[in-house]
């Protein structure tokens, strides 16, 4: 069977209540790929899906949810490179400290549901906070070096730790084979890369994936947040990238100036 066979067979999975099957055996394995609330379901369905899917097996997008393009420019690297792809939708409580904005975090699950299902998501996991940290769960994921104390690891205390921990728990829990993560969190994206190298044997053959910046039409790049966002404020979170592309440009013309003047020299005679 050829890639594209097994993509579309894959997508044929139901998702959100719409009924299909998904087709890899002559069983014609049915797997659920509703909005999934209960970790042992998806550790179920999961299952159920490793059992029919090939050995290339699953790409994972884990999300805070409220999605926008840079999302789904994830979500699309995902759908190319894997047969099945799955996407979480969980808003992190212990990446937030005190004073911070997890109560008014945006979401909007419908929405998001309706947006990965148009993207040929296969399976969207939005646990509750008491299925990812049920009552007695003390597992921390303790992250320190260099990395983790500059920048945004020294404005937020435990940030990094709440992260290592949550991704942690959602590898093991959907196992894939690659994880997909925006450039834009270098920070993030670092440490994930990190432990994932330094608990190699844990995660298997797990790739992590960087993925571009993508950005609004003035430079900002997107953001969830952006929505806390007033013009003064965007103008002013624009200020870096706008000084940056305009150096940039400034280079670029010098650089031309500089070959179109050495291309019109001419060669001094030789003193022979």
């Amino acid at each position: 069977m050829d890639e594209d066979a097994k993509r579309a067979r894959a997508r044929g999975v139901k998702m959100a209540g719409v009924e299909a099957s998904s087709g890899y055996d002559s069983a014609s394995l049915a797997v659920s790929a509703e909005v999934t609330a209960k970790v042992k379901t998806l550790e179920k369905e999961l299952a159920e899906l490793r059992a029919a899917l090939p050995r290339e097996g699953v790409g994972f997008v884990p999300t805070m949810g409220y999605l926008h393009r840079g999302h789904l420019a994830l979500v699309e690297r995902a759908r190319r490179e894997n047969p099945f792809v799955v996407v979480s939708v969980f808003v992190n409580p212990l990446q937030f400290g005190p004073g911070e904005d997890y109560h008014r975090y945006p979401r909007d699950l419908e929405r998001d549901r309706a947006l990965l299902q148009e993207a040929g998501v296969d399976l969207l996991f939005a646990p509750g906070v008491e299925e990812m940290y049920p009552e007695g769960f003390a597992t921390r994921v303790q992250v320190e070096g260099p990395l983790t104390a500059l920048w945004e690891g020294a404005v937020r205390p435990g940030h990094f730790q709440g992260v290592a921990t949550v991704v942690a728990r959602l590898f093991l829990l959907v196992q894939p084979q690659r994880a997909y993560f925006g450039e834009k969190d270098y920070q993030q994206l670092r440490l994930v890369q990190d432990m994932v190298s330094a608990g190699r044997p844990r995660y298997g053959e797990l790739r992590i994936v960087p993925c571009p910046t993508v950005r609004e039409g003035d430079g900002l790049a997107m953001s969830s947040r952006n929505v806390y966002l007033g013009p003064a404020d965007r103008l002013a979170c624009t200020i870096l990238v706008r000084t940056l592309r305009a150096a940039r440009d400034r280079g670029a013309a010098l650089a031309a100036a500089a070959f179109a003047c050495a291309s019109q020299s001419t060669t001094l005679p030789s003193a022979e």
